[in-house]
């Protein structure tokens, strides 16, 4: 009887342990999940807190222009506190638009002597909206005209013809695929000629250049930016912010911007405040740079400038 009883008391020790042992591990999961659930949403919440310190750097900027500088250098701080990779590469970004020297000097008609004759050079050539038929307005022609110079004087240079469906009413053509056309028609050899078909903003010019360039022509590390003269110093700080976002690691750009050559338009400005939703929209906020585009974004509801 007590071989029995003693037998009864270590199996039912036995179940216990057995039970206690699965509630440990049930409670060392439950805690496993809290605190990934925890990591994921202190990671969600840091880069929403950068994202919006981007904006408000970008939008303060592009509002006030050089009163906003101490402001700026605030937010900079706090930038590089909450990341400090994207503190650093902001700052870089904040250096290049506030330079005097951003867009200058314009080179028109045709690209300046002394750029490398080789595959290392790429000209970039900006696109512009097509008319609703999908032919290419006068102004496009005009930068073409100018892209043909560069390509004669530098004829080992790529060509990147960038811009997507912007025809109202025909959805068959780009703006890219346009101007290839045109450029092979005027006796540029096809394999020179580089096709991004997708943007439609000039942000999105330098994102998805950014993107074949790297991935396609790694011979490739200069670029020269052809556009409207009024569109220059926007194409040049575009590319240059892009490439200092995408580095692998800060100060390690891939791609450099070297030149421009400017067709000299009638008319045409573009805004500091749209540099700055194109900034945004770099950033990865798109409804954001969309608002500012259109006009539908509210300054007041950011921290007034002190």
């Amino acid at each position: 009887m007590k071989t029995y009883l003693l037998k009864f008391v270590s199996i039912l020790l036995a179940i216990c342990a057995v039970l206690s042992f699965a509630s440990c591990g049930e409670n060392a999961a439950s805690q496993s999940e809290t605190a990934e659930e925890t990591t994921d949403s202190t990671s969600e919440r840091d880069e929403k807190d950068v994202r919006k310190l981007v904006e408000e750097i970008a939008v303060d900027y592009g509002a006030y222009g050089e009163d906003a500088e101490g402001r700026v250098a605030v937010l900079l701080s706090e930038l590089s506190a909450a990341d400090q990779d994207a503190g650093v590469r902001w700052n870089k970004i904040m250096g290049i638009w506030s330079s005097p020297d951003l867009g200058k000097t314009l080179n028109y008609d045709v690209l300046p002597d002394g750029l490398p004759d080789t595959d290392e050079l790429c000209i970039v050539v900006l696109g512009f909206q097509l008319a609703p038929d999908g032919t290419m307005r006068d102004e496009l022609v005009s930068r073409l005209e100018v892209a043909l110079s560069c390509a004669k004087k530098y004829p080992n240079a790529y060509i990147v013809c960038t811009g997507g469906g912007t025809s109202a009413e025909n959805s068959s053509v780009t703006e890219a695929g346009e101007m290839a056309k045109w450029l092979e028609e005027k006796g540029v050899e096809k394999s020179r000629l580089i096709v991004e078909n997708k943007s439609l903003t000039t942000a999105q010019n330098a994102i998805f250049t950014y993107d074949i360039l790297t991935s396609n022509y790694p011979s490739v590390k200069k670029l020269a930016i052809v556009s409207s003269d009024y569109h220059i110093a926007t194409g040049e700080l575009l590319f240059k912010a892009e490439s200092a976002l995408r580095a692998e690691k800060a100060g390690e750009e891939k791609l450099e911007v070297v030149s421009n050559a400017a067709w000299k338009a009638p008319s045409g400005t573009l805004s500091r405040m749209f540099q700055a939703g194109a900034l945004i929209e770099l950033s990865g906020d798109v409804d954001t740079a969309f608002n500012i585009y259109y006009d539908n974004y509210d300054i007041h509801e950011l921290p007034p400038l002190k």
